[in-house]
């Protein structure tokens, strides 16, 4: 019997018919209603973990063979089957770490269509973040190996378009576990499979160019996600990602004192860790690599809409509504575009008004494409992390864009949801009935805000009255404390909230537009509760409702109400790939789930939102601002003030102390006839008792000579310290060449343990070529120690050995402690290095307090939340003490706050010069050769 399978699409049901021929060619139908496909997990298990492992045998796995053939239809439907099964597992890894307590908006981009998860309010449990982060990095490593497969077939036919597209699609959809170089291969072959299609769109059907346009424009939208989705903090970085970007490279420059003279393009500020390094190296990378797939991408789409465009009539269009991405292309007439509303997913629409200018010589038709993605992109700004990506463009008949151009008076109209999975943290009670204001005669209860963006935000308040019968009025100043009485009336803004303006959850709101917040850097506003007189007056008398209610009585509430600031804003992406807002006004329509935008052009765009910590509560400050109320908080002050002053004194008498060990010394023994001149830089080790006293002396052997026997000396400060770094001049009566070693030893006449010596590494320098020669020594001259040498001949450095890991971890490790970390390096600064002790002690209690000044935006006044962590479940308790999850969070959000200014201003002292800078090298050989001009 000869079976044949056949595989028909009917009514969107799957049928699968088996067709039984006989040798005398009768055949027999039979339909089998039900198919059960069992993925062989245990062939798949073994690839994972071969590719995990790095493993030889790889190839002996079956699926690798066939993948390793190049049949287009093979390669595609194995790569189709084993993506659906990865992302069934990535989809359940997920699943586990949202109900382990991880945030689901930290790990994932919510799909288009969905609904909040339902997350777990428990501790974030440690090992399950381990155990994703394994599970992630494993499948990551997996596709970053099944790419190659598929990017290497041939583009043939509109088939083989469909079939490759497919598979990418597949195999992107797990938009977190994607490597930049699997990111790179795929965006490379969706733009050549969109080119291919671009190149025959007019010789295939209708049904095959939407086919394959479809998967690329989902293609598209899933690499742009998941290269954005590191940089705007939505999913993790991978480690394969992390180890590339920081493989040292073959040019990697290991001049050893570049290190204390020029800044690192990786470090932050006065950080120069290894970890801080590695981090911002990836994100580098990241960032490149986003600039070029969004250019890709824009590109891809325009070549997928003109393959699509050439077959629509007016009145038709082409959708494509998955949980990736939403695309919309729609051919119309001019006149039906007035007045038209185009409705996206999730609530995302643009309203277009009546009247507006359309840049086009098209009397008939035009097209719109509309799109949505999950993730905005980076661009320039990151709070857009949480917003939806819509655009909306004009394409004319040729499938060029069309200009539009709306009134100021009468824009465009549009609303940006943001990702469901968004955690809107609760109000902040304001405990103002304990408030005495009869002591400071406060007129308003205060409360500060920082609104300072590199983009206008608007200001959003939410207001919550525990007695929903009470009216309150609402004051607001920028920049300074805002002023009403019957004198004075220095306000920038004001509103009343009456009980009959109550939203149904019983909520007043107001806000302030973006308009009016750029170049303001913060926001101070009073609320006032009305009391019976003036409610009655102003509230319930339509006549009095805009007349501002003035008192000079002192502020009295009855109860106490809630508190919830948030920042919104509209960007679109230019063609930089640079979020920009001129022309763009916050609608009042904007809440916590969606931004209102209104606008004068069409583009590309994306909101920003902030929730923003409670306000400083000023008034409460000024009724309790006695010492006797703070005896803490002053006692905390004085002591922090006394430890600052003498730490300045120690930093002070610290750097007079460097200032004498600089210097370059010529040698004592060098001959006034010679002229050819070599630097010296010799760098004793940090090890206990590294420094000598004994005398050293050395020998420079090159291709063409070497020198006699010379002494280091130094009449004017004691050398060889311990950390210290040495620098001399000799001078020789001609070249060297190359250098090939140098012997150096030491008389062993010092005192004690003065007498031995730790020397890491030797530098020479030839002043007339520049040429540089590294001699690494990493061993003791000691005859108590080692191998009780006090002799050594240290040949010159290959590249191999400036690379090697103890030679490296040395000089990374001795910099990062002695100059790279704040505080550390008060007590252990290179001499040499500008940024002295005095400054970076202002550095560390500038920070300090400022760390203090935050932590007060979110410190709550309420009985609650005093006794929060100690009522958590989930608290930490380590004796009479308790840490809650908040508390954590609160703690790293401190950090990122305090790290903008501790970074300007360690880059101010970083960056600043003395007023003359005199080259100590020059300084020195002008005074061996004052007759003859210098050339270093």
């Amino acid at each position: 019997l000869v079976i044949e399978l056949e595989n028909y699409l009917l009514v969107k049901m799957q049928l699968l018919f088996v067709y039984v021929r006989d040798l005398a060619g009768s055949v027999t139908q039979v339909n089998i209603s039900s198919v059960n496909v069992i993925a062989d997990s245990v062939t798949i298990n073994d690839l994972i973990d071969k590719i995990t492992n790095l493993s030889s045998t790889i190839t002996n796995n079956p699926i690798v063979r066939l993948l390793s053939s190049g049949n287009q239809n093979v390669v595609g439907q194995i790569m189709t089957s084993l993506s659906q099964e990865f992302n069934q597992i990535n989809n359940d890894n997920l699943d586990k770490a949202i109900s382990s307590g991880i945030p689901a908006a930290t790990i994932l981009v919510s799909s288009l269509g969905s609904s909040s998860l339902q997350q777990v309010s428990i501790p974030l449990n440690e090992s399950a973040l381990i155990n994703y982060n394994i599970q992630l990095n494993s499948l990551a490593n997996v596709r970053d190996y099944l790419v190659t497969f598929i990017t290497n077939l041939l583009i043939t036919t509109s088939n083989s378009i469909i079939l490759q597209s497919s598979s990418l699609v597949q195999l992107t959809q797990a938009t977190n576990q994607l490597t930049r170089n699997t990111l790179l291969l795929v965006s490379n072959r969706c733009y050549e499979l969109s080119a291919a299609l671009y190149a025959i769109f007019e010789k295939i059907s209708y049904e095959d160019a939407q086919s394959a346009s479809n998967q690329l424009f989902q293609c598209a939208s899933n690499i742009l996600n998941a290269v954005n989705g590191p940089l705007q903090g939505r999913t993790e970085v991978l480690d394969l990602d992390n180890s590339r970007a920081n493989v040292i490279s073959t040019d990697y420059d290991t001049d050893l004192e570049s290190a204390w003279s020029n800044l690192n393009l990786f470090s932050d500020g006065n950080d120069f860790s290894t970890e801080t390094i590695e981090k911002n190296r990836n994100i580098y990378y990241q960032k490149q690599l986003a600039n070029q797939i969004n250019s890709q991408v824009t590109e891809m789409i325009s070549l997928l809409t003109s393959s699509l465009n050439i077959h629509l009539n007016i009145g038709q269009s082409s959708l494509m509504n998955t949980s990736q991405s939403f695309i919309s292309l729609e051919t119309i007439s001019i006149e039906s575009l007035k007045d038209r509303l185009v409705k996206q997913v999730e609530n995302a629409q643009f309203n277009i008004p009546s009247s507006y200018i359309l840049n086009t010589t098209s009397n008939s038709s035009i097209s719109l494409r509309s799109k949505v993605d999950p993730l905005a992109s980076f661009g320039n700004f990151q709070n857009t992390n949480l917003s939806r990506s819509v655009s909306l463009s004009i394409i004319d008949q040729n499938g060029n864009e069309v200009s539009f151009e709306a009134h100021q008076n009468n824009p465009i109209q549009l609303i940006i949801p943001r990702d469901p999975n968004i955690l809107i943290p609760s109000m902040y009670l304001q405990n103002v009935t304990s408030i005495n204001s009869t002591i400071n005669n406060l007129l308003f209860n205060y409360h500060y805000i920082n609104i300072t963006s590199s983009l206008p935000i608007s200001v959003h308040f939410e207001i919550h009255s525990l007695n929903i019968n009470l009216a309150y009025l609402f004051i607001y100043k920028f920049d300074q404390t805002p002023q009403l009485n019957s004198s004075i009336n220095l306000i920038d803004g004001w509103t009343m909230f009456c009980p009959f303006n109550l939203t149904n959850d019983d909520i007043y709101r107001y806000f302030i537009d973006n308009q009016q917040t750029p170049t303001h850097q913060s926001l101070i506003f009073g609320i006032r509760e009305l009391n019976s007189t003036e409610i009655n007056n102003y509230c319930l008398n339509n006549s009095s409702i805009n007349t501002l209610p003035i008192t000079d009585e002192s502020i009295n509430f009855t109860s106490n109400y809630e508190l919830r600031i948030y920042t919104s804003g509209c960007y679109y992406l230019d063609e930089s790939n640079n979020w920009k807002s001129d022309g763009l006004i916050v609608g009042s329509l904007t809440n916590l789930y969606e931004t209102e935008c209104l606008s004068t052009h069409l583009t590309t765009f994306a909101s920003g939102f902030i929730v923003l910590p409670a306000p400083i509560n000023w008034s409460y400050v000024f009724a309790n601002a006695d010492f006797m109320k703070n005896k803490t908080v002053y006692l905390t002050m004085i002591f922090t003030s006394i430890i600052y002053i003498i730490l300045m004194i120690f930093a002070r008498f610290k750097d007079k102390k460097d200032f004498e060990k600089l210097g370059v010394t010529p040698l004592a023994d060098n001959n006034k006839s010679d002229h050819y001149y070599y630097q010296i830089l010799v760098f004793t080790g940090q090890r206990t008792n590294a420094g000598t006293d004994s005398k050293v002396y050395f020998v420079l052997s090159g291709e063409n000579d070497q020198t006699q026997i010379r002494l280091f000396s130094d009449p004017h400060r004691k050398i060889f310290q311990r950390g210290g770094i040495n620098s001399f001049i000799i001078a020789v009566p001609k070249s060297l060449g190359l250098l090939n070693y140098i012997r150096i030893w030491h008389d062993n006449t010092g005192e004690g343990s003065s007498a031995s010596w730790f020397l890491k590494y030797v530098i020479v320098r030839d002043l007339q070529t520049l040429d540089k020669f590294y001699f690494i020594s990493q061993q003791w001259f000691a005859v108590e120690k080692d191998d009780g040498r006090i002799e050594r001949t240290l040949p010159v450095a290959s590249e191999a050995e400036k690379q090697d890991f103890s030679y490296v971890l040395s000089k990374k490790g001795y910099h990062s402690v002695s100059d790279g970390h704040l505080w550390f390096s008060i007590f252990s600064r290179p001499p040499s290095n500008r940024f002295t002790r005095v400054q970076r002690c202002t550095c560390c209690f500038v920070l300090f307090f400022t760390s203090m000044l935050i932590n007060i935006m979110y410190y709550d006044l309420s009985n609650e939340a005093d006794a929060s962590s100690e009522t958590h479940s989930g608290a930490l308790s380590i004796g009479p003490f308790y840490i809650a999850p908040q508390q954590i969070g609160i703690g790293i959000m401190v950090e990122l706050f305090t790290l903008i200014p501790s970074l300007l201003i360690v880059q101010f002292f970083r960056r600043i010069r003395p007023r003359q800078q005199v080259s100590r090298l020059r300084e020195a050989l002008y005074m061996m050769k004052p007759s003859r001009k210098t050339f270093v």
